[in-house]
């Protein structure tokens, strides 16, 4: 995986905080890629393409605000089971 995947660019931090910050964020991101890949059998480049289209918001018309729920195709959630714990 290269951090192109997960559309990170050079950070470049002075304090020695931040550096540990950003390594904590950056490993945590690969450890959980890594997982997702293991569990759905995809890499992450292929995972985040396919849930990359599947959006949900809130649309507010006269003052009332109506959740707009995402239509996930049968494939995605093919995977997306893949993910729950137990399985």
């Amino acid at each position: 995986m290269a951090k192109a995947d997960l559309r990170a660019r050079p950070i470049y931090h002075r304090k020695r905080d931040a550096i540990e910050a950003h390594l904590t964020i950056v490993l945590a991101a690969l450890a959980i890629s890594r997982s997702i890949e293991h569990q759905t059998g995809i890499s992450i480049k292929q995972f985040v393409k396919l849930l990359c289209p599947i959006r949900s918001g809130i649309v507010t018309i006269n003052g009332r605000e109506i959740l707009a729920e995402p239509d996930v195709p049968e494939s995605v959630e093919l995977v997306l089971n893949k993910l729950v714990v137990g399985h």
